[in-house]
């Protein structure tokens, strides 16, 4: 040990953060180990991530994101071509289910970095 004091690390972007799904201090660190499950620290910043909790907010955001985008684009189909239910079918749920998918991770990976940002994720002393 040296006595120099830990490298400070300036609060990185949100975006950058939730976007790449990384490590909301260093930037560097993927923040997820697999589909939804989040890395207990940062192996390159050590960052405690065992304190947060995103809860059911990035599912709900996808829910009304993803929702509205269905629902508007189902009625825009609708009323120009009044198509039969099995072409809405064809449609819609590959959409949803591929949103869904590509929406969730970077929805979680930004309240993960928004809660760092706010001091929400609390470090040891």
């Amino acid at each position: 040990m040296t006595g120099e004091p830990p490298p400070r690390y300036l609060p990185g972007s949100v975006v950058h953060a939730a976007l790449r799904c990384r490590c909301p201090r260093c930037g560097k660190a993927p923040l997820f180990t697999g589909l939804l499950t989040v890395r207990p620290a940062c192996p390159v910043c050590a960052l405690d991530l065992s304190a947060q909790d995103a809860g059911d907010g990035p599912a709900v955001f996808v829910i009304l994101f993803l929702g509205f985008i269905v629902v508007a684009l189902a009625a825009i189909v609708e009323v120009k071509f009044s198509p039969p239910l099995w072409v809405h079918l064809v449609l819609w749920i590959p959409l949803i289910f591929i949103g869904a998918f590509a929406m969730l991770r970077p929805l979680k990976a930004g309240l993960i970095a928004l809660q760092f940002r706010h001091n929400l994720l609390q470090q040891p002393p």
